[in-house]
């Protein structure tokens, strides 16, 4: 599970600057929350590209994570990035006026689909594409909106378990505040990755460590020490979530079909 920081430093802002310039971009747009992944992320795209060529949004719902709010204005600043502030609470309020729930994760949901939108939105006025900033811990689980934070141009973060970012952030020195802070979607007041999830960042990420890259079995792992309650539980959650993780399935008819076999956009230079 240990990463070489510098090795894993070098290989993602290749990646950011070799597939920026692939798509027909300059520049690059991200939406910063003030948490790990959004900081990291940030901090590697300056690190590839350049200060003047990072765009950071930060778009709060009323005063749900004011502590968000302060620190990702703290790392646009520290980071010497172009940053907006853009406040979702009309167009989020006057949705559920119309369209009343108590569900909390459907307006999690609805707020994480408006960020996105308007991330879109700047994409097309700035001519930049978009950062994902989702980890491997979360495409894994299924946490995260799909084409809400889960959308992107490209995903710099997302072959890092949540440990290995936290990792990589010390290596990259991002403030301590945000090291240490407790993960949050930032979805009600209070509410924290960790408590949602049922596991802690630390026990998950060895778990599916071992579930996908040393592909043990449910049953290697419960006899090598973990709760058999846990274990079957990330699976069910693997499963349940891989709609996330592919694009929607297309019926074939035709001698090539995109997604089955017209799987690479290069190939018209052939």
């Amino acid at each position: 599970m240990k990463i070489n920081p510098e090795l894993v430093t070098r290989a993602i802002t290749g990646f950011i600057k070799a597939e920026t310039a692939r798509a027909g971009f300059k520049k690059v747009v991200l939406g910063l929350s003030g948490g790990l992944d959004s900081t990291v992320c940030a901090c590697l795209a300056v690190r590839a590209l350049g200060h003047d060529k990072v765009l950071a949004l930060i778009m709060p719902y009323k005063n749900l994570d004011e502590a968000g709010v302060a620190h990702a204005e703290k790392v646009a600043s520290l980071l010497k990035i172009k940053s907006r502030k853009i406040d979702i609470s009309p167009q989020i309020d006057l949705y559920f006026e119309k369209y009343p729930t108590d569900s909390q994760v459907l307006k999690g949901n609805k707020m994480a689909r408006e960020r996105m939108s308007i991330l879109y939105d700047f994409s097309a006025r700035e001519k930049a594409l978009i950062l994902g900033t989702s980890n491997k811990t979360e495409l894994l689980i299924g946490y995260g909106t799909i084409h809400g934070d889960m959308a992107c141009g490209i995903n710099p973060m997302g072959d890092l378990y949540k440990t290995q970012v936290r990792e990589l952030g010390r290596y990259l020195q991002i403030p301590e505040e945000i090291l240490k802070k407790k993960p949050t979607a930032g979805l009600w007041p209070g509410q924290t990755d960790e408590e949602e999830i049922g596991l802690s960042y630390e026990e998950l990420d060895q778990i599916l460590y071992r579930l996908v890259d040393l592909r043990q079995s449910a049953e290697e792992i419960i006899r090598s020490g973990f709760e058999e309650k846990k274990v079957k539980r990330i699976v069910e959650m693997i499963k349940r979530s891989e709609f996330k993780r592919r694009m929607p399935p297309i019926v074939k008819i035709s001698n090539r079909t995109v997604g089955h076999d017209f799987l690479y956009p290069y190939d018209w230079d052939k």
